[in-house]
């Protein structure tokens, strides 16, 4: 090759690299110079809020949101991005209040809820943790009447009463109370309140209507200090899971939420398996808690509830709704529900079905947030909204201003033979 050839190729490699690099450098300004989304990998995003972002904008759009097209001016960039944002929050304001008229009404189906909540409830469907096996009826729509002596014929509470293996072989006919759980319904038990623990209790002012009641029962870990204006100060009975019982951080033994009250703990067992199967394999260890709770504070009121009587519930539940429902026990709230109307004359319950001030805090006392707290995602917490509102006997009104539910005790109803 000729030297002035050698030379010119040198000089088209010199010109190629400069080039090249002036190219990476106004790459690299352009992209410095772009409003950055925050993403779930930075420092101080929470969960709910990556939940909110990812809820809001949806994938794509979160990405396409956030660069910022040739020609436009970053002002006005920021405004059509705050357009967006408030059109969207209007949209999903609009859309929750929709779907709680339906609740009202009772004419909520699961097709309306948003696709995430249906994708895991078809999930829970699909998993059948429990084993359950339903040969019942189909649902039937009934009349409020009819529906409440259903209810009334079916539920039976039932306690672990110590007279079954293995619990008789244990010794439990002496370690459990004396007096039968049924057996409280004294006539105090005039006007009972359930109060759940929605975050939408917040701001209710309910506490002195809550308190003018005979009896309140609470669920789990809701307190009441710090929250009295909403939420009252009285606890009667505490319904309770076996996680609360079984695990350290809840302090079930020195905690005075669980002392000067009736307790009641339930655990999921298998929906076709006998005591001694569920003694042997519990969901979490609630009978050594059980043991030593009854042994340090014996006059204290403390029932495992009967597996028998949680599944019971969820084949009325089903027995009463066309759909398939998650093949999951009941709700807490929902059992609550029932026993109370087995003990008391009225109940008031509060904030199941859900007020105007619904929300996705799924809990008063604690800052998380998930729809699925509300309409159902392990439970078939839908389903029972849905049943207790064909019985609710209280005016619209309350249930819109206040989310209370009012309902007959089953002594008070007359149903045929």
């Amino acid at each position: 090759m000729k030297p002035y050839r050698k030379w010119l190729l040198v000089v088209l490699l010199a010109w190629l690299l400069f080039f090249l690099s002036l190219l990476c450098h106004f790459l690299d300004l352009r992209s410095s110079s772009l409003p950055r989304s925050r993403s779930a990998a930075e420092p101080g995003l929470t969960r709910t809020e990556t939940r909110r972002l990812a809820s809001v904008h949806g994938g794509t759009k979160a990405a396409s949101w956030s660069l910022r097209p040739a020609g436009v001016s970053e002002k006005d960039w920021r405004r059509r991005r705050t357009d967006y944002r408030s059109r969207s929050k209007d949209y999903y304001r609009s859309r929750s209040l929709e779907i709680l008229q339906r609740l009202w009404s009772g004419n909520l189906t699961a097709g309306m809820l948003s696709p995430r909540l249906q994708k895991v409830m078809k999930v829970q469907l699909s998993s059948n943790r429990h084993q359950v096996v339903y040969r019942g009826p189909s649902g039937s729509r009934k009349s409020s009447l009819q529906l409440y002596c259903e209810l009334k014929k079916r539920t039976r509470i039932r306690t672990v009463d110590g007279t079954e293996e293995p619990f008789s072989g244990l010794g439990w006919d002496r370690l459990v109370p004396s007096l039968p759980l049924q057996d409280l319904r004294m006539s105090q038990y005039q006007s009972c309140a359930v109060v759940t623990s929605a975050g939408a209790v917040l701001n209710s002012s309910l506490g002195r209507e809550i308190d003018s009641h005979d009896a309140v029962l609470r669920f789990n870990t809701a307190p009441t200090e710090g929250f009295e204006r909403d939420v009252g100060t009285k606890t009667t009975i505490r319904i309770i899971n076996s996680q609360i019982v079984a695990r350290p951080k809840h302090q079930f033994n020195s905690s005075s939420l669980y002392q000067n009250v009736t307790l009641l703990v339930w655990d999921p067992a298998q929906y076709s398996s006998n005591l001694t199967q569920w003694f042997q394999k519990p969901d979490f260890d609630l009978f050594s808690a059980y043991v030593e709770r009854r042994r340090l504070r014996p006059e204290q009121l403390f029932y495992i509830l009967h597996p028998e009587f949680i599944w019971s519930l969820w084949d009325l539940i089903q027995d009463n709704t066309e759909d398939h429902i998650q093949p999951n026990p009941p709700s807490s709230g929902f059992t609550g529900i029932l026993l109370m109307m087995s003990l008391c004359r009225e109940v008031s319950v509060y904030e199941f079905i859900p007020s105007v001030r619904r929300t996705d805090l799924c809990h008063y006392y604690e800052r998380f947030h998930d729809d699925a707290c509300t309409l159902g995602a392990y439970h078939p917490l839908l389903y029972e909204k849905l049943l207790i509102q064909r019985i609710n006997q209280g005016h619209q009104d309350q249930l819109r201003r206040k989310g209370k539910v009012t309902l007959r005790g089953f002594r008070t109803v007359q149903c045929g033979s």
